[in-house]
């Protein structure tokens, strides 16, 4: 109890930041939204919240993650920049609002689609790290789900949403437009910084690393990568993400079989070399203690 205390301590400091907080206590006025060609079709909208990838092309839009809903209208008009073809489909990486609140109101004009945990997630209430999350509306849910994987043909390739458990959340999705040479990770990637792992979503650190070990194996090196939040990146950054988690990991193990307590690790804190790391919105105590409770939950899941 006393370790999940000072987790939680650690990472409420952090929640506005996270976009995990509730819409409705954040101003969204000045939020704009800025479109950048990555390759191909596909385009990276940044805003509040996740970035947000859009293939844009003869057969309409298909977006993956829509970000908060008091943004759609201006996410709407900054597709309409791009083309003003129909929106067709919305893809979410996983469940949480940064990357699904604007389910409901794009849901009217295309189709919702994600791994089954997220409709089951989005439809009941959700904890995390005591701040409730109510169930979203019927019009928010996605209304095709799959267990594995799942192919759209659209714009002259083949985007393919593909399963990978227990990394971000328990329904983490990766997409792969795989004629653009385009990945979006969702928040299975933050770029150059430390993540948050939702443990109480399924999530786990080593179970993150494990399937990012996955995604690098399937990667052209000239790969482009829309992280869940961060700047566009490449393999090359992806492996340097990957590399930090499973450093960090081994340290707090390390120290974790010596005996040592959480608050001790804690105070003792990473190697220098990982400082700009927490200079985000996980700072580097919370996300020791990710660690140490991701440990402790075996991450085998």
């Amino acid at each position: 109890m006393a370790c999940k205390f000072r987790i939680l301590s650690a990472f409420l400091l952090c929640l506005p930041a996270a976009g995990l907080v509730a819409a409705q206590d954040r101003d969204f006025s000045k939020v704009e939204i800025k479109a950048t060609r990555v390759a191909g079709s596909v385009y990276m909208l940044e805003g509040a919240g996740g970035n947000i990838g859009a293939s844009v092309g003869p057969d309409g839009i298909l977006i993956v993650d829509d970000q908060f809903a008091p943004l759609a209208d201006k996410i709407r008009a900054a597709l309409r920049q791009l083309d003003p073809g129909k929106l067709q489909f919305i893809l979410n990486t996983h469940w949480h609002g940064d990357h699904t609140g604007s389910n409901a109101a794009f849901s009217k004009e295309g189709t919702v689609i994600a791994h089954e945990n997220v409709r089951k997630r989005l439809s009941t209430d959700q904890t995390v790290f005591g701040e409730v999350t109510p169930a979203s509306p019927k019009e928010a849910l996605p209304v095709i789900t799959f267990p594995d994987a799942l192919s759209i043909h659209f714009n002259g390739e083949e985007i393919q949403a593909i399963h990978f458990p227990h990394g971000h959340t328990d329904g983490d999705s990766v997409i792969f437009f795989t004629g653009s040479n385009v990945v979006h990770l969702g928040d299975d990637f933050f770029a150059g910084r430390f993540p948050f792992v939702d443990l109480g979503s399924g999530g786990s650190v080593q179970g993150l690393i494990a399937n990012l070990d996955k995604v690098l194996a399937r990667l052209p090196a000239d790969a482009k990568i829309i992280p869940g939040h961060g700047p566009l990146s490449t393999p090359a950054d992806l492996k340097t993400y990957r590399d930090m988690l499973a450093t960090t990991s081994s340290l707090v193990k390390a120290k974790k079989d010596a005996g040592k307590d959480l608050a001790t690790i804690q105070k003792e804190g990473l190697p220098d070399e990982w400082k700009e790391w927490g200079s985000g919105f996980i700072k580097t105590e919370a996300w020791i203690a990710t660690v140490f409770e991701s440990l402790e939950k075996g991450d085998g899941h």
